[in-house]
């Protein structure tokens, strides 16, 4: 089958760009043909206050990868629908028609972009709104269907606008793949068309030199269980790892470590989103600035294990969300996760086994965790109990949700 990934991958950061391009590789080593038509630009800077692109991957690029697409040239947004729309013209790379585009949505700033994809791609019918081209090609398949891979179908802050954008895109696609059943109900309620869900499989990363932090496909195997583990006795130490932003909860951490045992410390290692200041005053106000460490920016891929082996567990106390990789990365390192119960994190976070499940937005449950993390023999019975992922397992059932016939 041939397939087309419309999405971020290197140079762009993050973990939809390692899912994108984790992606390719597994659809390839299939056996299917695929390309992954990315960004020159992806959106103007102003409307992501950090770093977006970076020089040493996160993974293993993937080779048939072009960038065809700019969020100041329009006409390169239709320009493309038009060429993956071409008849089959030859072999691989010649302009050949796919029979499959994964679109993948990120944001609905980038709405206007899809549904020019998408006009290109289907014409005027796309105009309107239909769902598909119901000429068959055979196999249970329409000609060229379009699967909208959603990793977060409305964003965590939400504006207004951004329902009636992502209902335009996810109207005209042929179905629609999310993460969680409750990321499902909210898609359904933006489209008719068809809504599947698949568990997330991971896709993190590899560092400079093919030292695999976690194993994805044409990279090297993942490190054995406990091959950076934590030392033994407590450190006292925690951490908070990713993009900060208000819905991840920083500050209800903050509030929650100044209410919990007075020994612990915690490093924040990752981007701010919207600047630093708010956090530092907050320290301040709480009395904490000998005990918390800030890391502010990119955390490259080389430096992740040394932080999660001097953690004692991650802490992730989210207001909100749908799913996190981090989780993975944790238990990879053998490191046990204190998190809240939301999206994902109810079910790949098992209380009181390999970690500690609280209410979000609660500061008092939240230190009253940091205080049974510390209770004698709790640490270690949960470190005892982590498990790494099952990467391969994982990644079968995905792709067996993505290449189900619209």
């Amino acid at each position: 089958m041939r397939i087309a990934i419309i999405g971020p991958t290197h140079p762009y950061k993050g973990g939809i760009a390692q899912h994108t391009t984790e992606l390719a590789h597994r659809l390839a080593a299939r056996g299917h043909e695929v390309r992954i038509e990315s960004w020159s630009r992806q959106y103007p800077a102003r409307l992501y206050p950090g770093q977006q692109r970076v020089d040493t991957p996160e993974g293993t690029p993937f080779a048939a990868t072009s960038y065809p697409l700019s969020w100041r040239r329009p006409d390169s947004w239709f320009r493309l629908g038009r060429r993956l729309r071409a008849p089959a013209s030859g072999g691989p790379g010649s302009g050949a028609t796919v029979d499959l585009v994964v679109l993948v949505v990120v944001t609905p700033i980038q709405a206007p972009a899809y549904l020019g994809i998408l006009a290109g791609l289907r014409g005027l019918r796309g105009l309107r709104g239909l769902r598909g081209l119901r000429g068959r090609s055979g196999g249970g398949r329409s000609s060229r269907d379009v699967l909208a891979l959603c990793h977060n179908v409305l964003p965590h802050e939400r504006r207004r606008i951004d329902e009636p954008l992502v209902s335009a895109v996810l109207r005209r696609c042929s179905a629609v793949l999310v993460h969680t059943e409750p990321q499902a109900r909210l898609a359904a309620e933006l489209t008719a068309a068809p809504v599947r869900v698949a568990e997330m499989a991971p896709h993190l990363w590899t560092a400079a030199g093919g030292d695999t932090i976690l194993a994805g496909a044409g990279s090297a195997g993942a490190p054995e269980a406990g091959s950076s583990q934590p030392s033994p006795s407590p450190s006292r130490e925690l951490l908070f790892f990713g993009l900060v932003r208000p819905y991840k909860g920083l500050d209800v951490l903050l509030r929650a470590l100044a209410a919990g045992p007075e020994d612990v410390r915690l490093t924040v290692a990752g981007e701010f989103w919207g600047g630093i200041e708010s956090t530092r005053t907050l320290l301040a106000e709480l009395g904490l600035g000998e005990r918390v460490t800030l890391r502010p920016g990119y955390v490259p891929a080389e430096d992740v294990p040394a932080l999660f082996a001097a953690a004692d567990a991650l802490v992730l106390p989210y207001r909100a969300g749908t799913a996190s990789q981090n989780v993975d990365l944790a238990h990879l390192h053998g490191v046990p996760v204190v998190a809240t119960r939301v999206g994902t994190l109810t079910t790949s976070v098992h209380d009181g086994v390999d970690g500690l499940l609280v209410p979000p937005d609660d500061p008092a449950a939240l230190a009253a965790a940091l205080r049974r993390l510390y209770e004698p023999g709790v640490l270690a019975a949960l470190r005892a109990k982590v498990t790494p992922p099952d990467v391969d397992s994982a990644w079968d059932s995905y792709l067996d949700a993505v290449l189900k016939p619209c």
